[in-house]
C-alpha cells in the first residue's frame, strides 16, 4: 500500500483569506497550494484545467500560471503528454526531502546563530509564545492543532533561521519545509505513539537562544527526522496489515 492511499480526501475549497483580494494567478496560486498540502487534493490526483475552472470559477490562464508555480515548488508534476498532478508522496519521496533539509536547515541555523541579534531572538520567542497559546487552545477544545498552528510552525521555523545571511538557503529551507508538510500532517493523523512536540521546540529554542549551535542543530535534525521515522512506521505497519 503506498503512503497516498492513506491520506483521506477532504473536501473543502474555500478561498483562503490571505488570498482574497489579490491577483487571479495569486489566488489560484495560494487555494491549490493550501488544497494540495492539506490533503483536500490527494496526492497524485490530476488536476484537469476544465474541472479547476468549475471549481474555483477562475479562467484557464490563472490557473495554469498557478499550477506552473506549484511545479516549481514540488507540490505539482506536469507531464506534457498527461498533463498536471499533484505530486506523489512515497518513503522515497519523503527520504530525499528530509536528506536535504538535514544539510540545508541545520547549515542555516549555525548561520542564524552566529549572526542573530536581540531582534532576533525577540522573533523567536514571539512565535514560540503564539504556538504555546495555540496548542493550549486546542487541548482546551479536544481537538488538534488548526491552520493558524499549521501557520505559526512554519513562522518559527523560519524565526530561528531569519538571521542567516543567505536569501537562496532560506528560499530553499522554505521551500523544503513546505513539501514535508503534507508528511507531517499524515504523521499526525495516523501516529499512535505521542510525541512532545513543544517540548522539542522549546529545547530547539532555549539552546538557540543560549548560543549552544551543535546543540540547537542536533536537537533540529533530530526534530526532522522524528517526523520520517513516525511516517515510515505508519506506512510499514499498515502494509502488514494490509498484506497480513
Amino acid at each position: 500500500m503506498k503512503i497516498e492511499e492513506l491520506v483521506p480526501a477532504q473536501s473543502a475549497r474555500s478561498v483562503p483569506s490571505t488570498a482574497k483580494g489579490r491577483p487571479l494567478s495569486e489566488q489560484a496560486f495560494i487555494t491549490l497550494r493550501r488544497r494540495i498540502l492539506r490533503g483536500e487534493i490527494p496526492p497524485g490526483t490530476k488536476l484537469r484545467i476544465e474541472v479547476l475552472q468549475q471549481e474555483h470559477s477562475l479562467s484557464s490562464s490563472p490557473l495554469r500560471e498557478a499550477l506552473n508555480r506549484l511545479v516549481a515548488e514540488g507540490l505539482v508534476t506536469n507531464d506534457d503528454n498527461k498533463g498536471f498532478r499533484a505530486a506523489a508522496m512515497s518513503p522515497a519521496d519523503l527520504n530525499d526531502i528530509t536528506n536535504f533539509r538535514l544539510l540545508v536547515e541545520p547549515a542555516a541555523l549555525a548561520q542564524s546563530i552566529a549572526s542573530g541579534d536581540v531582534a532576533w531572538e525577540g522573533r523567536i520567542v514571539a512565535e514560540f509564545h503564539q504556538l504555546e497559546r495555540l496548542r493550549a487552545r486546542a487541548l482546551a477544545s479536544g481537538q488538534g492543532p488548526d491552520e493558524e498552528w499549521t501557520e505559526r510552525h512554519k513562522m518559527f521555523h523560519m524565526a530561528l533561521l531569519s538571521a542567516a545571511d543567505s536569501p537562496r538557503l532560506l528560499a530553499t529551507c522554505s521551500s523544503l519545509f513546505d513539501q514535508s508538510e503534507r508528511y507531517r500532517r499524515f504523521s499526525v493523523m495516523n501516529r499512535k505513539e505521542p510525541r512532545n512536540i513543544d517540548d522539542e521546540h522549546r529545547r530547539m529554542m532555549d539552546a538557540a537562544l543560549d548560543r549552544k549551535t551543535e546543540l540547537a542543530c542536533a536537537i533540529l535534525r533530530d526534530h526532522i527526522n522524528q517526523t520520517a521515522r513516525n511516517v515510515v512506521m505508519i506506512a510499514t505497519a499498515e502494509q502488514g496489515r494490509t498484506e497480513a
